[in-house]
């Protein structure tokens, strides 16, 4: 967890999240989602590293896409406002603990939600 050249120059929090990434990994969801029905447009996208391998976790990904779709459309009603960092941190909250109760792990979740 060294960064660069300098010696002390990282603050606590880059270095508390580096070894959270080293310990569980990371797991991005790319979601598109259209901005006036609120419904999720295309299968979201996932990246995984240092979590899980993603050809054997097929399964996982499938139940994860769902909880993703279900939270997003959950919240978003045609023709309301939504706030879309609340949409993010539900998916991350939904989307951590679901990922702990199958695995036992704690990767960070990163979700990106793309308004269309």
């Amino acid at each position: 967890m060294v960064d660069g050249l300098g010696i002390g120059d990282v603050g606590e929090i880059v270095l508390r999240d580096r070894q959270a990434m080293a310990k569980d990994g990371m797991f991005v969801i790319v979601l598109v989602v259209d901005s006036v029905t609120g419904k999720v447009k295309q299968s979201p996208d996932i990246i995984s590293r240092g979590f899980v391998y993603l050809r054997n976790s097929q399964t996982l990904l499938r139940q994860t896409r769902e909880r993703a779709i279900r939270i997003v459309e959950k919240i978003t009603q045609a023709g309301k406002p939504v706030n879309w960092l609340f949409v993010k941190n539900k998916l991350k909250e939904g989307l951590g603990e679901f990922l702990f109760e199958k695995t036992r792990r704690r990767p960070m979740v990163l979700p990106v939600v793309i308004e269309v």
